[in-house]
């Protein structure tokens, strides 16, 4: 059973994926893909564009992360800073009902600003983690978290399908596009309530006087006080190498699709089974990392993605796709929900808003490498495939550095 803080922390992960199958990976890269192609913009340059964009959003947060999560560790931070960031995110969400038809180049802007307001939202969602469970708890709780994500955000995109496939709304392919953004900001708003009402800060460290100044020399302390925590420096330098791979084949699946052929309509339904795959897969992770450990399970995580890399190089029919795409959802929210509770096991608990502002840092600015290389490995040879099989150098150094980290035992 969970306890009300747990069922209400879980339930955001509910919320906000909506937001990373919607918008993240299947409507609004097809919708840009659709008016960059209108303006005249090829396939594979959009498809750069989508990775810079990527790119340009994830840094701009990435540089906010360290500081941000400092100044949280004080009493009632966290949870403004909470807030803040996911009211960005929703309304940014709602903007892209106003972009104009030849307006791609705003949409791509406003979709920076929104992956803004998801990641840093993000930040403070998962450092909660600490102050909702405990340390023998956290695997599952982790993986129940990304599991019910899976699941939930398949509900606005199973409604989203039906009106696609059933026309019963006599609408415009826009107007059902702009009903698509339309929801997923009331779903993730929605379902963020309860978070809003049950989740708290327990750990912290006691208000100061001026926060902003003391936080950054508490993290000019930290960092130079870096060789203390071996173990978990190691683990962020290995997790900046396979989360970038992770993250950035579930950013850049869509735009790959396309390249390769596959119609709209089966884009979105292979991207609907893969959540539908990921809910059990990632319950069944967090189940095996009761008996093995995390440690075990991430690195079999991180050996499926380099199978995954390179099948890609082979990819040419749809059935391909389907199967890349049933691989991705065995271990994308497994090795997702593991990361964040293997971190969350060895770091101090009063300083966790530090600790998962280096989390994401690192997390954030590998995303900013993966979508760009692949970019430009797409624009350099005009074949996305071998823009996918570029990332394998990522997680071999990603699992390679992995095996060195020490696993806290509990």
């Amino acid at each position: 059973m969970f306890t009300k803080e747990e069922k209400s922390w879980i339930l955001q992960d509910w919320a906000n994926s909506a937001y990373s199958i919607m918008i993240t990976t299947a409507i609004l890269p097809i919708y840009f893909k659709s008016l960059a192609s209108s303006a005249g913009v090829s396939d594979h340059m959009s498809t750069a564009y989508w990775g810079y964009a990527n790119s340009i959003g994830t840094l701009l947060i990435s540089c906010l992360a360290p500081i941000l999560g400092t100044i949280a560790d004080y009493q009632f931070f966290k949870k403004r800073f909470f807030n803040i960031f996911t009211l960005l995110g929703v309304l940014c969400t709602v903007s892209f009902v106003f972009v104009p038809n030849d307006g791609w180049f705003i949409l791509l802007g406003l979709y920076a600003l929104s992956l803004i307001g998801f990641s840093g939202a993000n930040i403070f969602y998962d450092s909660f983690l600490v102050d909702v469970t405990t340390n023998d708890r956290m695997d599952r709780i982790s993986s129940a978290g990304y599991a019910f994500g899976y699941l939930g955000s398949s509900i606005p995109f199973v409604i989203f399908i039906i009106l696609k496939a059933t026309g019963i709304l006599p609408i415009s392919e826009v107007a059902l596009v702009n009903i698509g953004f339309l929801l997923t900001a009331i779903w993730w708003l929605g379902f963020t309530v309860p978070f809003f009402r049950n989740v708290h800060q327990k750990h912290f460290l006691e208000r100061v006087k001026n926060p902003v100044r003391t936080s950054f020399k508490r993290l000019f302390t930290t960092l130079r006080q870096i060789s203390q925590y071996r173990t978990i420096a190691l683990f962020l330098i290995a997790y900046f190498f396979y989360i970038d791979g992770v993250d950035t084949i579930f950013r850049m699946a869509t735009s790959y699709g396309i390249d390769l052929g596959i119609t709209d309509t089966t884009l979105i339904i292979i991207l609907l089974v893969t959540q539908l795959i990921a809910f059990p897969f990632t319950i069944f992770y967090g189940f095996l990392a009761k008996h093995f450990g995390a440690k075990k399970l991430i690195l079999v995580a991180i050996f499926v993605y380099l199978i995954i890399c390179v099948y890609a190089v082979f990819m040419k029919t749809t059935l391909d796709f389907w199967i890349l795409a049933v691989l991705v959802g065995t271990s994308q929210g497994g090795i997702q929900a593991l990361s964040r509770s293997f971190f969350g096991k060895i770091i101090p608990k009063e300083r966790s808003n530090e600790f998962y502002g280096f989390y994401n840092i690192f997390g954030k600015f590998s995303a900013i490498i993966g979508p760009a290389l692949m970019g430009i490995i797409t624009q350099l040879t005009g074949n996305t495939s071998y823009g996918v099989a570029s990332l394998i150098v990522l997680f071999l150094i990603g699992g390679i550095l992995f095996l060195f980290v020490r696993e806290e035992r509990i």
